[in-house]
């Protein structure tokens, strides 16, 4: 007779949709035989399709570009606090044989700090949150083993950030790498080793961890660009960046296209990489906060020199650089004295053709025609772009100061 144990044994791997016979545990009643069932494939079958996908772990979707666009954030309100330093210890040394082993409480460690780290991959402020608790220090042990300091906490904030506390400009985080300290952690608390004295062998007084630092911080977001694209609402700031660099604003046929600034890099044969930045447009009574207002006027600050693009198919446009001019002029004084250069958007249509030689001459100089949307006359823009470049390098340098490298 075949030991029953021999029935019970079932198949581990099978093809899906394939039958198969086993061996049944059951021995039916009446002579020495086996039964054979027909398994169903359904419920014993194994799809290689379905374990492949319960097996892959899920994958982060990248954001689409108008997602990440909703997503710029250029200011934060911060509340910071730096960790609590560790408690003291009162003990004394117990050790066999020996009386009077005196104090050995260790100190506790300090709290960790909160620090804000420029780093070149973020390019706004979304990624900070609104509330950071440093680490805290452990507290003392025996032994006069000290706790362990808290882990310094870093924050990753964007190239241009300004860090304020009130109306007070504490830190300008301009350079890559640069490390602004946005809270101090607490210090460790002393244990009863650290009070012996000759006139107290057994002292029993130990001292806690003090808070870590808190404040609140305000933190501004400017841009960091060597060119600064200046302009009125659909004089086509958006597509000229599109076709001087790689950068993709969106471009539409209504003003305020452009709701956050977008920075292009401009790449030359020597290596050179030289950034413009698209500031939203700019209208008459920005500098009182209408429009986009004041939101956005920030961000040219940081900027050496600029752009200024005038409509040509518009009536009268040399009027727009007058505007533009006081514009930035009622924002911050002497920001619209800083080198420049004018470009006159929009050659391809006949109307703007015939306004070129008025333009010139209200402008008293030479205006750079060209028509982003066609691509003529791109390269006299890219040949001044570099000359203002070249010049504003060699400034820094004569001062003594790095220039901006991206």
């Amino acid at each position: 007779m075949i030991p029953s144990r021999l029935f019970s044994a079932r198949p581990q791997v099978m093809l899906e949709g394939v039958g198969f016979w086993m061996l049944a545990a059951r021995v039916v009643p009446g002579p020495s035989c086996l039964l054979l069932l027909r398994a169903s494939p359904r419920l014993l079958s194994v799809s290689c399709v379905d374990c492949t996908k319960h097996q892959e772990p899920p994958r982060k979707q990248p954001l689409s570009e108008k997602k990440l666009k909703q997503h710029f954030v250029d200011h934060r309100r911060v509340l910071v606090r730096g960790g609590h330093g560790g408690n003291g210890v009162s003990c004394f040394h117990s050790e066999p044989r020996k009386e009077f082993g005196g104090p050995d409480g260790g100190d506790g460690g300090n709290g960790g700090h909160v620090v804000l780290r420029v780093d070149q991959q973020v390019k706004s402020l979304s990624s900070v949150l609104s509330r950071y608790q440093g680490f805290d220090g452990e507290d003392g042990g025996r032994k006069n083993c000290f706790g362990r300091n808290g882990a310094v906490l870093y924050i990753r904030v964007p190239v241009g950030t300004l860090v304020k506390e009130g109306n007070e400009v504490l830190a300008d985080l301009s350079r890559p790498g640069d490390e602004f300290i946005a809270a101090v952690g607490g210090t460790g608390g002393k244990g009863n080793r650290f009070f012996l004295a000759n006139d107290n062998r057994a002292p029993t007084t130990c001292t806690p961890g003090q808070p870590g630092q808190e404040r609140v911080l305000f933190l501004e977001l400017k841009t960091v660009a060597h060119a600064g694209l200046v302009g009125f609402p659909n004089a086509g700031k958006s597509s000229l960046l599109r076709a001087i660099s790689n950068a993709r604003p969106a471009v539409a046929a209504y003003p305020f296209t452009t709701l956050n600034p977008h920075v292009g890099i401009v790449h030359y044969e020597d290596h050179q990489q030289i950034a413009v930045a698209d500031i939203p447009g700019i209208i008459r009574g920005a500098h009182q906060n209408r429009g986009l207002g004041l939101a956005f006027l920030r961000h040219i600050e940081r900027c050496p020199f600029l752009l200024f693009l005038v409509d040509l198919s518009v009536p009268e446009p040399w009027t727009q650089l007058d505007d533009l001019k006081y514009e930035l002029e009622q924002y911050d004084e002497g920001l619209s004295k800083r080198p420049y250069t004018v470009v006159a958007n929009k050659i391809d249509l006949p109307q703007a053709r015939a306004r070129l030689p008025q333009l010139q001459a209200h402008l008293g100089q030479e205006a750079i025609a060209l028509s982003a949307a066609t691509g003529e006359n791109l390269e006299e823009l890219l040949l001044r772009l570099k000359e203002l470049h070249d010049h504003h390098v060699a400034t820094e340098l004569e001062q003594g100061r790095q220039p901006l490298r991206w």
